[in-house]
């Protein structure tokens, strides 16, 4: 199947990571290449951009597209959370910016062996990289029902938690599950009819919280993000595109601190903590697609663009 992946919120994600002719930049979630051949495209002699994911599939993918920019292209098949080991190992100690397009991408979902979709009845797998050792199968047949429902409940925000994961406990008894269609139909069978007329897809919910707990998803996020800050240059940005709320959430509070880390009590006249601020939030209200994009990308109407710039103070 060809890498098929529409780069989210393109224009506005160039906008923001102001790229210098010469500057160095990381797309740490590369996919199929399109933020990063864009980003290339915009560099000349003596600049670089290393594109990082930890899908083969796009590795081999962005490989093809970025041919034409071997000069200053550099893909690295890695987590994001590794990102200051791979620029060490090559020799870079800042980057003027990095750009992370969160979740899961077109060609994942669409391609149906890979298990992310509640669409077709495919393998339960969900990892993007697939030398992970815990796949979504894994997840369900060997998981206690309380860390089943925690995982369904604060991953996927699910108020039917309690009730999935028993079922998916009760059905596995009997033999294990092996397929994203047996799946789906534990969830339907576990949420009311009148629910699953309200909204939208009763198995979104369940196969995002799954996929989250597969790919440690939150978990990579929460853990990288002060050290990417950490990677930018004076003036340098990250920005970071993300599909639901946990994300966001995370991204934002993260930003907030980066910007105001003070940790003294209210009432004190002046700070003592010694803390000092990093940079600040360029976007006060995240940045979402327009109606332009929105009619040619319908999995954009989720997106939400956040950016912080490190200053020279920091």
């Amino acid at each position: 199947m060809i890498y098929k992946h529409a780069s989210v919120m393109l224009n506005e994600v160039l906008e923001n990571l102001k790229i210098k002719p010469d500057g160095i930049y990381v797309d740490g979630t590369l996919g199929g290449g399109g933020h990063t051949f864009q980003i290339a495209a915009r560099l000349t002699e003596g600049g670089r951009v290393i594109g990082i994911d930890q899908d083969a599939d796009a590795i081999a993918a962005a490989t093809k597209h970025l041919r034409v920019y071997e000069d200053r292209a550099t893909l690295v098949r890695d987590n994001f959370e590794n990102m200051a080991n791979i620029l060490h190992e090559l020799g870079i100690d800042k980057v003027d910016g990095i750009l992370l397009d969160l979740g899961v991408s077109s060609y994942q979902l669409d391609t149906e062996e890979r298990g992310f979709s509640y669409a077709a009845d495919a393998p339960l797998d969900m990892r993007m990289d697939r030398d992970s050792a815990i796949s979504a199968k894994d997840i369900v047949n060997t998981y206690p029902e309380e860390e089943l429902t925690r995982i369904l409940r604060e991953y996927g925000e699910e108020r039917f938690a309690a009730k999935i994961a028993a079922g998916i406990v009760k059905r596995r008894a009997q033999k294990p599950l092996e397929r994203t269609g047996e799946l789906a139909e534990i969830i339907r069978s576990s949420i009311p009819m009148r629910m699953q007329e309200k909204g939208g897809n009763p198995c979104k919910r369940t196969f995002q919280a799954i996929r989250i707990e597969c790919n440690r998803e939150l978990e990579v996020l929460t853990g990288s993000l002060d050290g990417m800050i950490d990677l930018l240059k004076p003036g340098g940005r990250i920005c970071v595109i993300t599909f639901h709320s946990l994300e966001d959430r995370i991204v934002k509070n993260c930003f907030k601190k980066n910007e105001d880390p003070c940790t003294c009590p209210p009432e004190f006249p002046v700070c003592v903590c010694g803390k000092k601020p990093k940079g600040f939030v360029v976007t006060r209200k995240p940045i979402v697609a327009g109606e332009g994009e929105l009619e040619l990308n319908k999995r954009a109407a989720s997106a939400k663009l956040r950016v912080f710039e490190r200053t020279e103070e920091a």
